[in-house]
């Protein structure tokens, strides 16, 4: 056999070896990262009105080989500075307002990522089965953070209750009403705990999901609801460090909350016609 001859056949077999080996490091690639993300957790914030749909939500993820750690939280507080320490991934639980105000109050470093659902929320009372009903003087309990405040200031301006500043916004605080001829008392409470408050006070604004937690009085039998139709300002969103990176496991994991109909389900469970999807 010639030089020529016996050097074309070593250069065959170096790229028939080269080839071999190339596919054995992108089957051995693949092979770990998908051995590597089904091992990693994904670690997502809530407070406890979301945790029964988030925990169908991770039983699903984990069916296809995501394993979803659900963090639970007592306030509005902690899961965005747990976020930005890096201890969780995501959280779920602010609308595009809070979280807002909240990166500017606290200097965060946070985005959002995808939006969920919107709800309703309402004016509920456990005395009085209507608003015109209220008396002088009644004790009214509102959100203590400045943008849920807002929002309920704006829902009684709805209910003719008061009068507000037309230029305050979703930001309005006690500060801007400009007309309360029945003298309401308002108490500050922190949103979590507004459903715990509706048995002291004569009204209460209201989250549907969390007086379904607190078992504390049917959230369909608000005395007014706000209009979510045609807004999705309030839609609850998924949020992320800014530098966060996702590997895919996230993206899936939206998916398959939006898309699932055991996660459906489970908020059909829980919220009835009291929400729909703002995606």
């Amino acid at each position: 056999m010639s030089n020529s001859s016996s050097q074309s056949t070593k250069r065959k077999k170096v790229i028939i070896y080269g080839a071999i080996v190339v596919v054995i490091l992108i089957v051995a690639g693949a092979f770990y990262k998908i051995h590597h993300q089904s091992h990693q957790v994904l670690k997502i914030g809530i407070t406890s009105s979301f945790a029964h749909q988030f925990e169908v939500a991770a039983e699903e993820a984990k069916k296809q080989g995501i394993n979803v750690e659900i963090v639970e939280f007592s306030d509005w507080n902690t899961p965005n500075l747990t976020l930005e320490h890096g201890d969780i991934d995501v959280n779920y639980f602010q609308h595009q307002p809070f979280l807002t105000n909240a990166i500017k109050e606290g200097h965060l470093h946070l985005k959002p990522y995808a939006i969920g659902n919107v709800s309703n929320v309402g004016l509920y009372s456990k005395k009085y089965d209507r608003l015109d009903a209220l008396p002088a003087h009644a004790t009214i309990a509102i959100p203590n953070d400045p943008v849920n405040q807002g929002r309920a200031l704006l829902l009684l301006q709805q209910g003719q209750l008061i009068k507000l500043n037309p230029d305050a916004g979703y930001l309005a605080g006690l500060h801007d009403i400009t007309d309360n001829p029945k003298q309401f008392k308002f108490v500050e409470v922190e949103g979590v705990q507004l459903a715990r408050a509706l048995s002291d006070v004569d009204l209460a604004f209201g989250y549907p999901h969390y007086l379904v937690v607190s078992k504390a009085f049917d959230p369909n039998k608000a005395l007014l609801f706000d209009d979510i139709k045609n807004s999705n300002l309030y839609a609850i969103q998924f949020v992320v460090n800014d530098q966060f990176n996702d590997d895919g496991r996230l993206k899936k994991f939206v998916e398959i909350y939006r898309t699932s109909p055991v996660v459906k389900a489970a908020l059909d469970h829980d919220f009835g016609k009291l929400y729909h999807p703002a995606w």
